[in-house]
């Protein structure tokens, strides 16, 4: 719903000085038109007034529209776009991303990182009204945004992820430990970590099942997903002649990643390929609806130009038509 509103309203009332204006230009032309009767005259008094002599008030009419434009300008009216009583959806979310050497293997487009990171960001940018935070994960993990409503600056970081950024190897519970960590003094009502992995824990203190538990005891759901086609892939293989491809098995503890989310709540996905995983962030995107407060919304646009445009024409027109058509009655 649009509107008009004045950032300075107070300035509205020198608008009152219209009024003034008009009752002062009455008196004083009333004023000015006194007769001075001298005999002799009797014959030019049924020749009457010229045209131009009733259309001269067209000068003042047009200086005081001018004023009275110039203070609604000072005003400063604004167009007010209002979105009230809107349902909006948002829940607590951390993102927890394996980026171990294992990720660059290319059984996803153009690898299971970049394919990881291009979706999870399309997944922030639907969901503008969720806090989301984001943690990253190899042979150690650490927080590479808290949870945030600033999704720009939490998609730039998402796009500085690399793999090689920590000590490679899979810490899935010192991952998991550390979502729990960002997101458990939360007062949402809805808190949610999104685990994705490719692989088999191996490295880290803190075992997956048992952070697992933490978890579950404060209330936090656990999606994970697992990554990597079935059979086999092409995954990076450092070599005397440099990082060359080669087709190993595709190793993922489905077995572990199903336990955390059963024992949180959660749901356990498996994405073999781009589109499979574009599917897996749908199906969650889906499941965490949760609704918040209504909120109201003004978005304002400064309309000062149309009137300052029109209360220029007119003191142009004005000053022209004084210095030309009116010239000798002025």
């Amino acid at each position: 719903m649009k509107g008009i509103t004045f950032a300075e309203p107070l300035f509205l009332y020198l608008l009152a000085l219209i009024p003034a204006m008009v009752a002062f230009y009455i008196f004083k032309q009333q004023k000015a038109n006194a007769s001075l009767r001298i005999p002799g005259l009797d014959p030019f008094a049924k020749a009457g007034l010229s045209l131009r002599y009733y259309l001269r008030h067209i000068l003042f009419a047009l200086r005081t529209i001018s004023i009275a434009l110039l203070i609604i300008i000072i005003a400063r009216p604004q167009a007010t776009d209002r979105f009230q009583d809107i349902s909006t959806e948002g829940i607590d979310i951390v993102l927890a991303l394996d980026i171990s050497g294992s990720m660059l293997a290319r059984d996803f487009r153009p690898d299971r990182l970049e394919a990881s990171k291009n979706v999870a960001t399309e997944f922030i940018s639907g969901r503008p009204y969720d806090r989301i935070g984001l943690v990253v994960f190899s042979g150690e993990s650490f927080t590479q945004c808290p949870l945030t409503t600033d999704h720009a600056v939490l998609i730039n970081l998402m796009r500085e992820i690399q793999s090689g950024m920590i000590e490679d190897g899979t810490a899935i519970g010192n991952g998991l430990a550390t979502a729990v960590n960002r997101i458990k003094d939360s007062e949402a009502k809805s808190k949610v970590i999104i685990l994705l992995t490719d692989g088999v824990n191996n490295r880290g203190e803190i075992a997956p099942v048992t952070a697992a538990g933490i978890a579950k005891t404060y209330g936090i759901r656990v999606y994970t997903i697992g990554v990597g086609t079935q059979g086999m892939a092409p995954y990076p293989v450092q070599t005397p002649y440099g990082i060359q491809y080669q087709d190993m098995p595709v190793e993922i503890d489905e077995a572990i990643l199903k336990e955390i989310s059963g024992t949180t709540g959660g749901k356990y996905f498996r994405a073999t390929d781009n589109d499979k995983l574009v599917q897996v962030y749908n199906e969650i995107d889906k499941l965490e609806k949760s609704k918040i407060d209504v909120r109201q919304f003004n978005r304002k646009e400064e309309k000062f130009f149309i009137p300052a445009l029109i209360a220029f024409m007119f003191l142009v027109f004005e000053i022209l038509i004084r210095n030309t058509l009116f010239k000798s009655l002025t």
